[in-house]
């Protein structure tokens, strides 16, 4: 027993130094590239006014800051970004279960599901505006449009892989279909849904600055579009610089959802 626990102990060890090493080599990247960033402009390797430097993205933030605007920006686009992921992936799981109950309707809708998913969606984008009208709707929609897809074709795929046996075994005890995708079917695919929440957290911003880019008065799409028309281009990139640190925020904050997940399956 205790060379067991010394074993434990020492693995414990390890793996936190791993942790701690990871860390860091994260941090020295990003502030290494921002350094370095900042010494190609101020010494001319790059031309600051199209590229940008770290203090002109941090004095642009704190002008936008004194105007008032940039933490209203920044919460119109979180907004609008979580309201699609959400609507988007809850939506992409429901039709996902009603084309697993009816596999018929599934194998007719697959070539349409096929066609839809490599369908550049910035194309339906002005179909959409007079559909559902401008504004938050029409970003919302777009949203929801890019990652609903992804989600249907990648849940449905891990509902279909579940082992055929355990389903007939289920049958044979007596189970109904509803008892069978509850008690096996979506246990056993939790991880292919977890991996579709990933991949949709990343298309619900693409979707959204998309939306923002042609419809939006207010967030930090319309930002980045404003700022090219009047030539601010620090503005551009402060605004992608934000959209990269809240996409990456996003991210941890459904990393930490699937840590719970997996560790109640």
């Amino acid at each position: 027993m205790n060379n067991v626990s010394v074993e434990h102990k020492k693995f414990i060890r390890e793996t936190k130094k791993k942790k701690k090493m990871i860390i860091f080599w994260r941090w020295f990247i990003l502030i290494a590239f921002c350094i370095l960033w900042e010494m190609a402009g101020d010494l001319k390797w790059i031309d600051p006014f199209l590229i940008s430097t770290p203090s002109r993205v941090f004095s642009s933030v704190v002008e936008i800051y004194k105007e008032g605007t940039l933490f209203t920006n920044i919460g119109i686009t979180c907004f609008e970004t979580v309201l699609g992921f959400t609507i988007g992936t809850l939506l992409g799981i429901f039709i996902a279960i009603l084309l697993w109950w009816c596999n018929f309707i599934s194998k007719v809708l697959d070539p349409y599901l096929v066609v839809l998913n490599a369908l550049p969606k910035v194309a339906l984008a002005p179909i959409i505006i007079f559909w559902v009208g401008d504004g938050i709707k029409a970003i919302v929609t777009i949203a929801i449009l890019i990652s609903i897809v992804t989600t249907i074709i990648s849940v449905l795929d891990a509902f279909n892989r579940v082992d055929k046996d355990k389903i007939k075994l289920l049958k044979t005890f007596g189970a109904n279909k509803f008892q069978i995708l509850v008690m096996l079917v979506i246990p056993a695919s939790i991880p292919s849904i977890v991996s579709a929440l990933r991949i949709s957290v990343g298309l619900s911003w693409v979707g959204v600055i998309m939306g923002e880019f042609l419809v939006a008065k207010e967030g930090l799409g319309f930002l980045i579009v404003y700022g090219g028309q009047i030539s601010q281009l620090n503005m551009v990139m402060m605004s992608i610089v934000i959209l990269a640190i809240l996409a990456y925020l996003m991210y941890e904050i459904v990393l930490i959802f699937e840590n719970k997940i997996r560790a109640r399956f």
